[in-house]
């Protein structure tokens, strides 16, 4: 992925432009600051081999300044430092966790996992002997959580000249450990297509109109394999209310806001400062129908006086004005306003007229033969992060290929006869709209909880909740980390768990379907492949209960199965250390959907993160993708988890209550 550079402040009714950038940070309790400070960070988290850890991030240029206090900066600043190993007292005893192969187009790849009895003062390499003649070595690097040593890994799986066989573990304490490596992530083998299987039904980008169609269309076309359920919690819909910023912040300045969303009137109304042109005339609010004239007061000799909290308070005041004023921001409002000519209020929406503006319904396709509970229920939705722009596509592509392929294809015919599916491709079709439309970056829905001083135009694209921090197990008002409480936060949590029609929507389908007992959350980008815990307190890093040793190994043998149809179409392989609970392979997520699917209602609740890096041969490095890769791309990811969660279909129908 490149790096952009970040660009210049605009206007102060304009918002920061944002960019996908990678930062650098020294090590993981420099990323916990960054998570504690709600940085919007992707699931792209890569150790590096000189101890540091780099992350992609979206940032405005304002908030990469907040956050270079915290450790971090663009890692095309910083330069690489060779580790150094850490001297060790005594000869410390190596348990290899997991040597694993994986083989893709451009050749073999190697991952190795491991623990020291030194911990993370332990400097451990790796060297790797494959056909005669084959051999490497690299250093491994301590993963190093919330003050608990988890192990070492290699920074990234790296390539090999043949597939490798053995690895030798070495520390500079003086520790040994010998393994074989093994093949990864050798799951079960996708069914073998039928002559005449039909795919590749996704041809573009679509926003929540063009989902919606295409999950209306299935219904009609497949009117006895298919329920249409209408979620009953509306969205707050694709809205604004209009505003204005009037004077020069911040100390005069005044924001005002309309009363109506902007589509609703709000747009109509214009405000006006003027100067009486007379000395010694007191402050007055007129409203002639959508036309509002402040005339300000003048001292003897003529010379507007009116501070911006006094205009605030005449504004608001006023009865008929269809507005309320505020001061810019913290800001008290003691400087002095100056005329402004007529103005005009904008919800500063840019989606053509046919994108509806009101509240939406959320839509679920229900498939299957038997679809009354009867049979083991397979939830899959996407987008509860508005920016994945890829993610609708893996549930819509994989809508069509179980209904067209159904009459034809016998391995198809069986899942349908033994599952119960819902799918709700766009969970946050607000948050969506607003992405294609205005701010490709949205990751939250349009909410806005902000109070008037973090609500003027500027700070637009900072306001919504992030869903997938707003349910209630391990969550922010319960004291878990991982989410924040401020509204600007790329991870508000929310004013309470549940505050949002987006997350009660997911619950609502797990309360009515018991027969619900798998989940596929679908997001981008980053190729992890996750399950609970999702969460954890900071303090003794208590997270929620893992599952039993049973279970763990379920969902594990079920990833590497969906795994392994994931790396059948294009040769995508989910990293092994990618694949595993939230809290061991990324961070701590407070308030996800997964963890309530799991605590409240026994749901196994995965999450894919599509689209894993691409290796560039020409650089030998892995490159990110992106949220809105170019389609060619988004196309394969689309692809592929389709295939990953039609697979997750036929876990499903061969469960057994356990």
């Amino acid at each position: 992925m490149a790096e952009p550079s970040i660009p210049e402040s605009p206007g102060p009714a304009d918002p920061e432009p944002a960019s996908l950038v990678t930062l650098s940070v020294p090590d993981q309790a420099a990323l916990r600051r960054l998570v504690a400070a709600g940085a919007d960070l992707t699931e792209r988290v890569r150790a590096q081999p000189d101890g540091s850890i780099q992350v992609d991030a979206v940032v405005t240029p304002s908030q990469l300044a907040a956050l270079r206090p915290l450790g971090a900066t663009l890692a095309a600043e910083t330069p690489r430092q060779r580790q150094i190993p850490r001297a060790t007292t005594a000869k410390d005893r190596i348990v290899v966790e997991r040597a694993v192969w994986f083989k893709k187009r451009e050749g073999y790849f190697l991952s190795v996992e491991a623990t020291s009895s030194a911990g993370e003062t332990a400097a451990l390499t790796v060297t790797w002997k494959g056909a005669p003649g084959s051999t490497g070595q690299v250093p491994m690097v301590p993963y190093v959580d919330a003050g608990a040593y988890l192990g070492h890994q290699l920074s990234t799986p790296v390539p090999a000249e043949s597939r490798p066989r053995w690895v030798t573990i070495t520390s500079a304490g003086g520790g040994k450990a010998v393994a074989r490596v093994r093949e990864w992530p050798d799951g079960e083998r996708p069914d073998h297509e039928s002559l005449g299987y039909q795919k590749d039904f996704v041809s573009q980008y679509m926003p929540p109109a063009q989902l919606n169609e295409r999950v209306r269309a299935l219904h009609r076309r497949f009117p006895t394999l298919t329920d249409l359920i209408e979620l009953p919690h509306l969205t707050n819909g694709y809205r604004r209310h209009a505003q204005a910023l009037l004077g020069t912040p911040p100390g005069a300045a005044v924001v005002v806001t309309s009363t109506a969303y902007g589509s609703e009137g709000g747009n109509d109304l214009a405000v006006e400062l003027v100067t009486p042109g007379a000395p010694g005339r007191a402050l007055q609010v007129t409203v002639d129908g959508k036309q509002i004239t402040v005339s300000l007061a003048t001292d003897a000799s003529g010379a507007p006086v009116s501070t911006a909290a006094q205009v605030v308070a005449a504004i608001n005041a006023t009865a008929g004005t269809g507005l309320t004023a505020a001061t810019y921001r913290t800001d008290a409002g003691a400087g002095v306003l100056a005329p402004a000519p007529l103005t005009q209020l904008s919800d500063f929406l840019t989606a053509p007229a046919d994108v509806s503006r009101t509240p939406m319904r959320v839509l679920a396709l229900r498939v299957g033969v038997h679809r009354d509970g009867s049979r083991t229920g397979v939830l899959a939705y996407a987008q509860e992060h508005a920016r994945e722009w890829v993610t609708p596509l893996v549930t819509i592509e994989a809508a069509e290929r179980l209904l067209r392929n159904y009459r034809h294809d016998p391995a198809t015919r069986r899942l349908l006869q033994r599952t119960d599916i819902f799918i709700v491709p766009t969970v946050n079709p607000d948050g969506a709209n607003y992405s294609f439309y205005d701010f490709n970056a949205q990751r939250k829905n349009m909410t806005n909880h902000c109070p008037a001083q973090q609500a003027d135009p500027a700070q637009r694209n900072t306001w919504g909740v992030d869903v997938n921090r707003n349910y209630a197990v391990g969550s922010l008002h319960d004291g878990y980390f991982g989410a924040s409480a401020n509204c600007q936060s790329s991870t508000y949590a929310g004013p309470a768990e549940h505050s949002e029609p987006e997350s009660r929507n997911v619950i609502w389908l797990a309360q009515t379907h018991r027969n619900i007992k798998f989940a596929m959350n679908v997001h981008s980008y980053g190729g992890y492949f996750m399950w609970p815990p999702g969460a954890y307190k900071l303090d003794g890093r208590a997270a929620l209960p893992r599952p039993t040793a049973q279970q763990e190994a379920y969902f594990l043998s079920a990833a590497r199965t969906i795994e392994e149809a994931i790396a059948a179409e294009r040769g995508t392989v989910t990293w092994p250390q990618q694949t595993g609970p939230v809290t061991d392979v990324l961070y701590s997520a407070a308030g996800n959907s997964a963890d309530e699917l799991w605590y409240d209602f026994g749901v196994f609740g995965w999450d894919f993160e599509v689209g894993g890096d691409l290796w560039n041969p020409q650089t030998r490095a892995w490159e990110g993708v992106g949220f809105q890769p170019p389609f060619t791309e988004g196309h394969e990811e689309a692809m592929e988890y389709a295939s990953g969660l039609i697979s997750l279909i036929g876990v499903a129908a061969d469960y057994r209550d356990r």
